[in-house]
């Protein structure tokens, strides 16, 4: 893949970290269906003129490119719908045809707003919708232009926010046609939240799971003993992708001299983080890390511990010195031995010899 695609590939996951999503601090279980839609002006090899990717959650379950013309299902699940309801795909095909052909028009109209004729641009749309974990529904609509925000729908007041002033001519373009926000509403609150709903029945084996957290606390220690040292709980393995994380000092929560990393996905589809805390070690008894998450029974209350791995090295190095000790103690009685029968055996004359005075053989 040439600069250009992995520029490419590079805006997509920029993209994709910039949406809402699933976030730590909540056990209840949320999920949400986005796309990524991406064109390019300038096509080139391994770089096609436009990409779609579609996303339930984290997991990319469907692909489009200007190629093929034709979706991919990219999980299992997928595919067992497209065998299934063959005119659903069909029309999916013929969505992303009509999405290919609008964003190519945008990427003529687009660059004028800037003055600019010819060179490489891309054109970006990134839309989808949430259910939460209280019930509660969301939706998005955003776009952008070589890699910068663009424009932003208000779904409430069926407005959009430009980011820059060329941007305000596409906004005033598209709130005059007041038909166009009315659909942009009624697909993020109705229809996306049917196809994610049909999505998560189709996959539920694997979207719908709960994977409970394996915790663990770790400790970095300072140069002395009279300096602070770091506390780090550590949560892996879990699916969904929320969980409450907190650190405790006597049961009385620490956020707010918590550090803490994002919750991140794992090569087989189950998510990590961790979260820090610096504390004086001779109050390290205080402090416990409570995890939550939908596939616990209870939290998860956790307390740093001394590792067993130097208990056992050592208490191996003990059994092997004394075993050494022994080998050797026998080893040197014997010898001892040895050589007294050697000298005892030396001692009586014609012992070398038999009764009738030959050489024994």
């Amino acid at each position: 893949m040439g600069p250009r695609g992995e520029a490419l590939l590079l805006l997509l996951l920029l993209a994709a970290g910039a949406l809402p999503g699933g976030c730590s601090g909540s056990s209840s279980s949320s999920h949400s269906l986005r796309f990524f839609y991406t064109g390019v002006s300038e096509p080139g090899q391994g770089l096609p003129r436009f990409i779609i990717v579609g996303y339930v959650d984290d997991q990319l379950f469907a692909q489009y490119d200007s190629d093929t013309r034709r979706g991919r299902p990219r999980m299992p699940w997928m595919e067992k719908l497209r065998r299934e309801d063959l005119q659903f795909w069909d029309m999916l095909n013929q969505r992303a045809r009509e999405h290919e052909q609008r964003s190519s028009v945008d990427l003529v109209n687009v660059p004028k707003n800037y003055n600019q004729s010819g060179g490489f641009h891309t054109w970006q749309l990134m839309y989808g919708c949430e259910l939460r974990g209280d019930g509660s529904k969301g939706g998005y609509d955003q776009s952008g232009y070589d890699g910068r925000d663009y424009l932003a729908f208000d779904k409430e007041t069926l407005t959009w926010t430009a980011a820059d002033v060329p941007a305000q001519n596409t906004k005033r373009k598209w709130e005059a046609e007041r038909a166009f926000a009315q659909h942009e509403k009624a697909y993020l609150e109705e229809e996306c939240i049917e196809w994610l709903r049909r999505y998560l029945d189709y996959g539920k084996e694997t979207l719908l799971r709960t994977d409970p957290p394996v915790g663990k606390v770790t400790r970095v220690a300072k140069a002395t003993h009279d300096e602070m040292e770091t506390l780090v709980c550590q949560a892996h393995g879990f699916y969904p992708k929320e969980i409450d994380a907190t650190w405790t000092r006597d049961g009385e929560n620490m956020d707010h001299v918590t550090f803490r990393k994002s919750v991140a996905p794992n090569s087989d589809g189950t998510y990590h983080t961790w979260l820090s805390i610096e504390i004086d070690p001779k109050e390290r008894d205080h402090y416990r890390c409570h995890l939550d998450h939908a596939g616990l029974s209870k939290p998860l209350v956790l307390a740093w511990e001394e590792p067993e791995g130097w208990q056992v090295s050592v208490i191996v190095g003990i059994i092997v010195g004394i075993l050494a000790a022994v080998l050797l103690v026998t080893g040197i009685v014997y010898w001892i031995r040895k050589r007294r029968e050697k000298a005892a055996f030396q001692a009586v004359p014609g012992s070398d010899k038999g009764s009738d005075g030959s050489v024994k053989t």
